[in-house]
C-alpha cells in the first residue's frame, strides 16, 4: 500500500509544483486521454449518459446519508439545491412533452432526492444550514441562462416555448454548482461527505461531457446537425465542457486530500 501512495504522492507533488499553465496543459491531457480510454472500453456510448445520471444519483445518496445520520446540513448549499431542483423540473418538463425515455425516469429520482435534501435543510436542520457562507446571488446565472435560452435555443419543431425551456436547462445545469464551491471557498474546510458528493458530481459532469463528444466523434459531427442549426449544438457541447472545468479544480485537489490520506479536505484561496 506505502509503494502505491508514495509514486503517486511523488507524482502530486510534482504537479502542485508546476505553473498554472502547466497544471491546465495537464488536465486538458489527462482528460483526453481518458476520452481515448473510455472510447475503447465503452462500445455503447448512451451508457456514459446513464453513468452520469448514477453517479449524480450516487451523490445525491452520500448527502441523504449525511442528513439523516449526521443530523447536520453543514457545509451544504441550499442555493446548489434550489438550481439543481428546478434545472430537472424544467428538463423533465421538455423530457415529457418532448421525448420521454429512460431519463425521464432517472431524471424524476433524481429530482424527488433532492427535493427531499431540500426540505432537510430548509426545515429540519435549519439550526445547522451555513447561511451567512451560502451568499452566492441566484440571479447572477438564473438571469443569464434565461437571457441566452432566448437568443440561443434549439431550431427544432417542437413549440417554441418548450425549445428555449430545453435550452434553459441545459445552461442551468452547467452553472448550478456554484452557489456548493462559492461555500466551501468561504469555509476553507470540506467536511468529508460534502466533498464526496461534489466529487460525485464532478465525475457524473466529466461522463456527460465524455458522452457528448464521442458521439460528434462517432458521427462525425451529425449529431450537431441534428440537434438543429445555429449556434445551439455549440452551446450544448460548450455547456458540456464549462461544467465539467468548472469542478476540475475541485477534484484535484479532492485527489490530493484522498492520496494524502487526510480526512477534511482543505482548499488554498483562489481554487473557486
Amino acid at each position: 500500500m506505502r509503494g502505491t501512495k508514495r509514486p503517486l504522492g511523488a507524482v502530486m507533488a510534482w504537479v502542485r509544483r508546476q505553473p498554472p499553465k502547466v497544471k491546465a496543459f495537464l488536465a486538458v491531457v489527462a482528460g483526453l486521454a481518458a476520452l481515448v480510454f473510455i472510447r475503447f472500453i465503452v462500445h455503447d456510448h448512451d451508457n456514459l449518459f446513464v453513468a452520469a445520471e448514477a453517479a449524480h444519483a450516487l451523490g445525491i445518496g452520500v448527502l441523504i446519508y449525511k442528513l439523516t445520520k449526521e443530523k447536520t446540513c453543514a457545509g451544504l448549499s441550499l442555493k446548489s439545491q434550489d438550481l439543481t431542483a428546478l434545472f430537472l423540473a424544467v428538463r423533465l418538463y421538455c423530457s415529457f412533452v418532448m421525448e420521454y425515455d429512460i431519463h425521464t425516469v432517472l431524471d424524476t429520482a433524481t429530482l424527488v432526492a433532492t427535493l427531499f435534501v431540500i426540505y432537510m435543510i430548509r426545515f429540519k436542520l435549519r439550526s445547522t444550514y451555513m447561511v451567512d457562507k451560502d451568499n452566492f446571488a441566484l440571479y447572477y446565472v438564473v438571469v443569464p441562462c434565461a437571457v441566452l435560452a432566448l437568443l440561443i435555443h434549439p431550431s427544432t419543431s417542437h413549440n417554441i416555448v418548450n425549445r428555449i425551456s430545453w435550452a434553459f436547462c441545459v445552461y442551468l445545469e452547467a452553472v448550478s454548482v456554484l452557489p456548493q464551491l462559492r461555500l466551501m471557498q468561504n469555509t476553507k474546510i470540506v467536511e468529508p461527505f460534502t466533498a464526496h458528493y461534489v466529487f460525485a458530481l464532478g465525475v457524473a459532469r466529466f461522463l456527460s461531457c465524455a458522452h457528448w463528444v464521442l458521439q460528434v466523434l462517432d458521427t462525425r459531427g451529425r449529431l450537431l446537425t441534428a440537434l438543429g442549426y445555429g449556434l445551439w449544438p455549440s452551446m450544448v457541447l460548450l455547456s458540456e465542457i464549462v461544467q465539467t472545468f468548472i469542478l476540475a479544480d475541485f477534484c484535484y485537489y479532492y485527489v490530493k486530500s484522498l492520496v494524502g490520506g487526510q480526512l477534511v479536505l482543505r482548499l488554498p484561496s483562489g481554487v473557486v
